[in-house]
C-alpha cells in the first residue's frame, strides 16, 4: 500500500470519535469482520488508526478505497463542512430518465477533459442522494486528498449542493460537470450557505412549512416601565401585548425549530420619493445595493428578534421570506416604494 494511502487513512480514522471508530468501520465494508476482531477499540485513538492501517496493508487498499471512507465520514458528519445551494434549470419542462450510470460517466468524462489530475469517487444513499467526492490537483501535481471538494446530488431534482475546496478556481469545473451530466442547461448560486445540510435541503425541498404575513406591524406602544407595576391597566396592556407578539410571532414562523441557516445574501432597488418642487433627485434611477445576512443560527434569530424586544411585531416580511425566497425566486413588493429583488446568482 502506497504511503500517502496508508497516512491519509491514519488520519481519517483519527477524525472519528473513538466510541464510533468500529461501526463506521463496519460500514466501510473494507475489512473483513474478523479482521476488526483484532482491534482493540479501547486503546487510544493513535494505536486504533496504526491498527487499522495495518489490516488495510494487507488488504492493499488503495486511495479508491480510502476516499470511500472519507465519504462514509462526511456523510455522518455533513455539519462540519460549509454547504452552498445550487440550482440548475432546463431549457423546457422535459423530464428525462435518470440513469445513474450515465451520469458518472458522463461527470468523469467532463471533469477529467478539462483537468486530468483528478480523483473522483461515488456513493449513492437511500434518499436518491448521491455524493461526490473530488480531489484536485494541477497538470504538474497529483490529486490533493486533503482539499476535497464535495457536491451531494438529489436525481431528478434541480438541486445540488457543494461544498467547495479552497481551490475556488475549480469550482467552475465541477458546475460544468454537473450540469452535462444531469442534462441540465445552467446552474446558479442560490446564495444560501449553511454548516448544517439537512436545513438547507428542509428549504429547497419544502420540507419546512413557514406561514408568511400578509399585513404591515403594528408599532409598539410607549410605556411608561415604572408605572407599569403602580396602574393594573398597564400591567394588563403590557401581558396583551406580549401575548400578541407570541401569536403574530408563532404565525409568521410556526411552532417547530427554524431551519439552520448560516448566511443569505440578495439584491435591493429602493425608489426614493420626494416633493417635486424640491428636485432632490435629478435622475429617476433606483437606489441599488446588496444586503446580506449571516448567524449562526439566522432564522431563530429573526424569529427571537420580535419577542426580546428588539423589533416590531410581526416583522418585514423583507426579513421573513429569506427561506421562500430561496426556494421560488420570486420578486416581492412592499409598500413605500421598496422592491426586493432576487437572490444573487454568479
Amino acid at each position: 500500500m502506497d504511503e500517502t494511502v496508508a497516512e491519509y487513512i491514519r488520519r481519517t480514522v483519527l477524525k472519528i470519535p473513538r466510541d464510533e471508530i468500529k461501526t463506521m468501520l463496519e460500514k466501510w465494508g473494507f475489512l473483513s469482520e474478523t479482521q476488526l476482531q483484532t482491534v482493540n477499540f479501547h486503546q487510544i485513538k493513535e494505536n486504533i488508526s496504526l491498527d487499522v492501517v495495518q489490516l488495510c496493508e494487507e488488504n492493499s487498499a488503495d486511495i479508491k478505497q480510502a476516499a470511500v471512507l472519507d465519504i462514509i465520514y462526511n456523510h455522518i458528519y455533513p455539519n462540519k463542512r460549509v454547504w452552498s445551494v445550487y440550482q440548475m434549470n432546463k431549457r423546457g419542462e422535459e423530464m428525462e430518465f435518470f440513469d445513474l450510470t450515465d451520469f458518472k460517466k458522463k461527470f468523469k468524462r467532463r471533469l477529467r477533459s478539462a483537468l486530468k489530475n483528478v480523483t473522483i469517487n461515488f456513493r449513492e444513499y437511500e434518499d436518491n442522494a448521491i455524493w461526490i467526492r473530488i480531489a484536485w490537483g494541477t497538470p504538474y501535481t497529483k490529486p490533493n486528498q486533503y482539499k476535497t471538494s464535495y457536491a451531494v446530488y438529489h436525481s431528478q431534482t434541480p438541486y445540488v449542493f457543494i461544498s467547495a475546496s479552497v481551490l475556488r478556481s475549480n469550482l467552475p469545473l465541477l458546475c460544468q460537470a454537473l450540469v452535462v451530466a444531469s442534462n441540465y442547461h445552467d446552474i446558479r448560486e442560490m446564495e444560501l450557505r449553511s454548516h448544517s445540510l439537512n436545513s438547507l435541503k428542509d428549504i429547497v425541498f419544502k420540507r419546512y412549512s413557514q406561514n408568511f404575513q400578509t399585513y404591515y406591524p403594528r408599532p409598539l406602544q410607549e410605556r411608561n416601565v415604572a408605572l407599569e407595576s403602580a396602574d393594573p391597566r398597564i400591567v394588563q396592556e403590557s401581558r396583551n401585548e406580549k401575548e400578541r407578539i407570541q401569536r403574530v410571532n408563532r404565525e409568521v414562523f410556526g411552532d417547530g425549530p427554524q431551519p439552520k441557516l448560516e448566511f443569505a445574501q440578495y439584491k435591493l432597488e429602493t425608489m426614493f420619493k420626494s416633493d417635486p418642487k424640491m428636485d432632490v433627485l435629478d435622475k429617476k434611477e433606483p437606489f441599488r445595493c446588496l444586503v446580506k445576512f449571516s448567524s449562526p443560527h439566522l432564522l431563530e434569530s429573526l424569529k427571537s428578534l420580535a419577542p426580546a424586544g428588539m423589533a416590531d411585531a410581526p416583522l418585514s416580511p423583507l426579513l421573513t421570506c429569506i427561506p421562500q425566497k430561496a426556494r421560488n425566486y420570486f420578486k416581492i413588493r412592499e409598500k413605500k416604494g421598496f422592491f426586493p429583488g432576487s437572490f444573487v446568482s454568479p
